[in-house]
């Protein structure tokens, strides 16, 4: 993914916070010429508001403008100064849907103090103070406990709403809450007794102003609880608000005093080994969305549970979902005269909750306040654990979708924004995500919110893994970073005071991860970059449990099986796990994750068939997206009927899943890559809910070039060889090294052949050659007495004779035809092929 110029910061500090966020011109992350960044979604809100000090007849300053708090505008006049715990009951400014304002919203309002005053029954009990923590709402003694963090506050208040209330815009019961009798240190707390079913809610919060600070309180919002466990907006995926608004006003799910249990049929954890993992990255929505699906749910994660049956078949043992947790699509929102349809936030980096999974890929939508969405993702855990695969989230802790100081003040920003932001001096944002902000993770307060998220999707939702977007952000340190705040005192160590994003070599929050009781045994993958130049393959912090997306291991491959020279020595790194990157700091190949193609660049079938991107489709004149991809056409850009053209870039397709599949590590496929899915060439394709990101199972089923049988098959293959799976980097007792004679290998630079033997304890052995030069050669094959090396795998060959497997119709007749060269140890190898034989005896053969 592409990322965009950091936006410069506003020259008049007071209208930072309140501006609402125009359709951005992104450039999603894509491969930049290292091939090192990340795959989030840029978040840039450009300002459209105006505002202008006024000398009011009262003799006050009011401040006039048009304001946004969750992307909702309204024109609105108060004075500096009012705020919300004066005690006074007066009509309150909803923020967060066109038209509501203080003039027109009818609020009922409730101040809890010495508990004198009467309760509303049909809402809830009389407000008792309630306690600090958990942080969020919890049920407990037949009412609600909530509590939420917030330092700077001065007020707060605790708003409640009906459904109906909600989709009107108006607060069904505010209840402010005393700054003595509801506050412990940073946190306030209430709790409501007998409080009424199925109700959302949200706080107002109150304090100083100052954006210049880095202090952006406002009690014109509504926020987003950091804590909620669904999140109520609009119902259904790409659904606008009333008024036709993208940003309507979002409130949390209150938990009802009696939770139906979800049957988890008695659900365990997989728990397989991470050698024996074979990822499957991919998008909820746009894996059944498409109608060739034929599912009863399309995009939903009802959908995904009615196609895990193709993944088994595939051989896949983990899937990893792109972001499910609470993100508003529409926060693109434009419309795109070149496919004349919106743009759409696809992909979903930009989040909003981290608590919440996405309600609009729930068939029920925000049904029953958003609990049906959580049962429905718990299904799709529980089916997919029944089928022996294990579920991974894609998490993106490294910003949020609030942006930069232009951009809509949703949640953690009205909370505390020194506190979860980054924050320079004069109150701008750091912006190592290259998407507006970046959350400050190394933060005390920040660390424990992370680390309660990590907790609660493992023991509440059973998830086994997190795979970590732009993970080397967790390894900066933090704002305000001093003794205090990583000791707990000021006689920490000495020089311990470093600047605001300083790469730290033992990270809090990492090392807090590492060795949390609750996440032992789950998997931790990082994404170890970022777009503030911080590039840790090989060298994230990782107390021997973190693995990592590795990018080498993507250039390489790509290189090499493109005829690149001065590849081998690298390739045949990558072949055993990348020791250079791991063996020294005591990790293993595992902790490698090996992957050709992600989400973001270039699918398989694209890499093949263009040398440039093509990204008009994005409607940004192809400015987008990365424009380094390592990728040959193989002779013609896209779409061609050149049958030579064509049936290259077939071998070179089985070429790159063939080298995915034998090298040691844990391999990741990208959806649609085992049947050839095309883009057209888009390689920053963030903005699409349309066929360019949708599965096409038709073209699966049909399988017109036999891609989908051979990437079946030799996954299948790999689970099956203990060789290709080992726990350790391999050494010269089961591996050895070969050219076009055996045991003669060509390191120089000019050589672009490299092949391999590898004992196995189910196949005897096994041997793999690659020939990524122009030119054909015949290999001599390893002696072996009494046995001969049975050819499964030539990706020269045509469909179904690329993959040798025993159904293959006229299978002796091919063995036959190679009889002669198998019979003197020798095969001969075109151009841009790369072959797989199994040492057979001469009984078997």
């Amino acid at each position: 993914m592409g990322v965009p110029a950091a936006p410069p910061f506003p020259t008049a500090s007071c209208a930072c916070l309140c501006s609402a966020p125009a359709p951005p011109r992104v450039s999603q992350h894509s491969l930049s010429s290292a091939f090192s960044n990340s795959s989030s979604a840029a978040s840039v809100f450009n300002p459209l508001s105006q505002f202008a000090f006024n000398h009011g007849a009262d003799g006050s300053d009011g401040l006039v403008g048009r304001v946004n708090c969750g992307g909702a505008l309204f024109r609105n006049q108060l004075a500096l100064g009012d705020y919300i715990g004066s005690g006074k009951r007066r009509m309150l400014t909803v923020c967060g849907v066109t038209g509501v304002t203080s003039d027109n919203a009818s609020v009922e309002k409730e101040k809890v103090d010495d508990g004198t005053n009467q309760a509303d029954d049909r809402i809830c009990g009389k407000p008792l103070r309630g306690r600090p923590l958990p942080f969020g709402p919890f049920s407990m003694n037949d009412g609600v406990n909530f509590s939420v963090h917030s330092s700077g506050a001065s007020a707060v208040s605790l708003c409640l709403y009906t459904e109906a209330d909600l989709e009107k815009g108006q607060i069904t019961k505010e209840i402010e809450l005393h700054p003595e009798f509801n506050k412990t240190g940073d946190v306030w707390h209430v709790f409501l007794p007998a409080i009424a079913p199925n109700l959302l809610y949200g706080y107002r919060v109150n304090g100083r102003f100052s954006p210049e600070e880095g202090c952006c309180y406002d009690s014109n919002c509504i926020l987003v609880d950091p804590y909620a466990k669904a999140i109520i907006s609009r119902g259904l995926y790409g659904m606008l608000g009333p008024g036709g608004n993208c940003w309507p006003q979002m409130a949390g799910m209150v938990p009802p005093l009696e939770e139906d249990e979800f049957d988890w049929e008695g659900d365990s954890p997989p728990r397989l080994k991470q050698k024996d993992l074979i990822i499957y990255e991919m998008h909820v929505r746009g894996f059944t969305k498409d109608s060739s699906s034929g599912v009863e749910h399309p995009g939903t994660y009802l959908g995904l549970v009615e196609k895990l049956p193709h993944l088994r078949e595939l051989g896949i043992n983990c899937i990893e979902l792109m972001p499910i947790h609470e993100f508003n699509e529409l926060e693109y929102y434009a419309y795109n005269p070149v496919v004349q349809d919106h743009k759409m936030n696809f992909w979903g980096y930009s989040t909003i909750n981290f608590f919440s999974p996405m309600t609009r890929y729930a068939a029920s939508g925000s049904n029953n306040c958003g609990r049906d969405a959580i049962k429905e993702f718990k299904t799709l855990v529980r089916e997919a654990h029944k089928l022996g695969m294990e579920v991974f989230m894609d998490v993106v802790f490294n910003h949020t979708a609030e942006g930069n100081e232009m951009g809509p003040t949703i949640s953690f920003r009205g909370f505390d924004n020194r506190v979860y932001y980054m924050i320079a001096p004069k109150g701008e944002f750091y912006n190592y995500s290259g998407c507006g902000n970046t959350f400050n993770c190394n933060h005390p307060i920040v660390r424990r919110f992370i680390i309660d998220c990590l907790r609660y999707w493992v023991l509440e939702m059973h998830v086994d893994g997190f795979r970590f977007d732009l993970a080397s952000i967790l390894t900066r340190a933090s704002s305000l970073w001093d003794r205090e705040n990583v000791f707990g005192s000021p006689e920490g160590p000495e020089g311990d005071v470093v600047t605001t994003g300083t790469p730290l070599s033992e990270p809090p929050l990492v090392d807090m991860m590492s060795n949390d009781p609750v996440l032992r045994g789950v998997k931790l993958i990082a994404e170890a970059w970022d777009t503030g130049g911080l590039y840790q393959v090989g060298s994230f912090p990782h107390w021997g449990v973190w693995s990592e997306w590795n990018g080498q291991f993507r250039d390489t491959v790509r290189s090499f099986i493109k005829g690149t020279d001065g590849m081998v020595g690298l390739f045949a790194q990558c072949l055993c796990g990348s020791p250079h990157l791991y063996q020294e700091s005591g990790r293993k190949p595992w902790h490698s994750v090996n992957f050709v193609t992600a989400h973001d660049g270039f699918t398989l079938a694209d890499l093949v068939s263009y040398n440039e991107k093509h990204n008009e489709a994005n409607g940004e004149n192809n400015n987008d997206g990365e424009s380094h991809n390592a990728s040959w056409n193989c002779g013609e850009e896209g779409d061609t009927y050149n049958f030579p053209v064509l049936r290259l870039r077939q071998r070179q397709l089985r070429n790159f899943m063939l080298a995915l599949m034998v090298s040691q590590g844990v391999p990741m496929i990208t959806m649609g890559d085992e049947y050839g899915h095309t883009k057209g060439g888009n390689n920053n394709s963030y903005c699409h809910d349309n066929i360019i990101n949708y599965f096409q199972w038709d073209q699966k089923n049909l399988d017109a070039q036999g891609f989908y049988r051979f990437s079946r098959l030799l996954v299948n293959f790999r689970r099956q060889c203990d060789a290709l799976r080992l726990g350790e980097f391999p050494t010269a007792e089961k591996l050895q090294w070969h050219g076009s004679v055996p045991n003669l290998p060509d390191w120089s630079d000019s050589s672009r052949f490299v092949a391999f033997s590898l004992v196995d304890s189910q196949s005897k052995e096994l041997y793999v050659a690659f020939n990524a030069s122009h030119l054909p050669t015949v290999v001599s094959l390893p002696e072996r007495p009494g046995f001969k090396w049975y050819p499964l795998v030539d990706t020269s060959k045509a469909p179904p004779y690329d993959f040798l497997s025993d159904d293959v119709h006229n299978r002796t007749i091919v063995l036959a035809q190679s009889a002669n060269f198998l019979n003197n140890n020798m095969y001969p190898m075109l151009n841009y092929s790369s072959v797989l034989f199994l040492l057979v005896s001469d009984d078997e053969f």
